[in-house]
């Protein structure tokens, strides 16, 4: 097997402002791993909260992709994989776990000439009404967005909220109901309230018929979310406090759900099994995602029929998302039939990557600490 990375900038259509940050764009580096002619394709975003820059990201997926030479076909190497996901062994950072996983998945499924979710054992073709997420805006631009959205066809709306005036935020939620009456809403602080805040909102948005409400309180105390989820008068997703398998089964149970995003937990198999973990527990899935192309997006979309709430629309933010198949325009994200993560590049030069940096990987040298390789 042969590797390549490569690295491009995905640059969001607007500012997505959220509690803690603003993100205007992203560095994508995405691993193809070769073998006997086809090609199978991942992808890992920078991220200042997850600690990743680019830098480091090409390094990381560069040592990663030079361990693939250890196998001798990309179904071994998945196997790996797999069997580390399950006995839970320590690795590289999750995403790019996920990253390598994503490729072997492509690969695989393209040598085995079927998609990657009957790979998983899911024969039907998953699809799934997406989340469309409303930054932090003012409540008449939120207005204008929802009723956007809504026209074309998005059942679901994720409102960001946690600013310094929880008024403001009830303005916007308030804002988005009126504007699309029919759609579910969902609310995210990103773990911007209080307990005594939340309290205090929690009822106030019950009433206002949102749905759920995703990581209230600020992540590092999981006994106060559970707590406020004891009693909270609608559903309660733990996001930033359920990042991989031992945070997660501290919380079944305990939480309404918990939001799964691959490059947080280490792949489609970590993200499994978790799902075994809370079945039956009371505790549901979402599956969310970072903002990142549609070849970022779609090893979660064949995991989409398993989740009560797909949150998956980080390509839908993008300015030009340089890859195509997941769809979401409409509101629908679904996997397209064809063998692998079944995604293409977008255009008609059947090419990825025209803006950005290629890098061959060999099996003789690791990139040094610093170096992008």
């Amino acid at each position: 097997m042969k590797a390549q990375l490569h690295t491009t900038r995905l640059e969001l259509a607007e500012p997505l402002r959220i509690s803690r940050s603003t993100t205007t764009a992203r560095d994508a580096v995405r691993i193809t791993i070769t073998h006997e002619g086809l090609h199978g394709h991942g992808e890992a975003v920078s991220s200042v909260y997850l600690g990743l820059g680019t830098v480091t990201l090409e390094r990381l997926l560069y040592e990663a992709a030079v361990g693939l030479h250890r196998h001798t076909d990309p179904e071994s190497a998945l196997d790996a994989l797999r069997e580390a996901a399950e006995e839970g062994r320590p690795g590289p950072p999750a995403a790019v776990t996920a990253a390598v996983e994503s490729a072997l998945l492509d690969l695989c499924g393209k040598r085995a000439e079927t998609p990657v979710h009957r790979l998983l054992g899911t024969e039907r073709a998953p699809s799934a009404a997406t989340a469309r997420t409303i930054g932090i805006v003012p409540a008449a631009r939120a207005a204008d967005q929802a009723r956007a959205l809504a026209a074309r066809g998005f059942t679901l709306l994720k409102i960001k909220a946690g600013t310094p005036d929880p008024g403001e935020d009830l303005a916007r939620v308030r804002a988005v109901r009126e504007a699309a009456p029919a759609a579910r809403l969902l609310v995210d602080p990103n773990g911007a309230w209080t307990p005594h805040q939340a309290g205090r909102l929690l009822p106030s948005l019950a009433e206002l018929g949102v749905e759920a409400v995703e990581q209230p309180l600020a992540p590092g105390d999981p006994e106060a979310l559970a707590r406020l989820a004891g009693g909270s008068p609608l559903p309660v997703i733990a996001d930033e406090d359920a990042v991989g398998y031992e945070d997660v089964r501290r919380l079944a149970g305990r939480v309404h759900a918990v939001n799964v995003k691959l490059a947080k937990c280490g792949g489609v198999h970590a993200a499994l099994r978790i799902a075994r973990l809370v079945e039956g527990s009371g505790t549901g899935l979402m599956l969310g995602c970072l903002a990142a192309s549609t070849l970022g997006l779609a090893p979660a979309v064949h995991l989409a029929d398993r989740a009560r709430w797909a949150d998956l629309d980080g390509h839908l933010l993008l300015a030009d998302d340089p890859w195509t198949g997941i769809g979401g325009t409409d509101g629908i994200v679904r996997v397209s039939g064809l063998p692998g993560l079944g995604v293409r590049p977008a255009g008609t030069a059947g090419t990825v990557g025209t803006a950005g940096t290629e890098r061959p990987v060999g099996p003789a040298r690791s990139a040094p600490e610093g170096e992008a390789p």
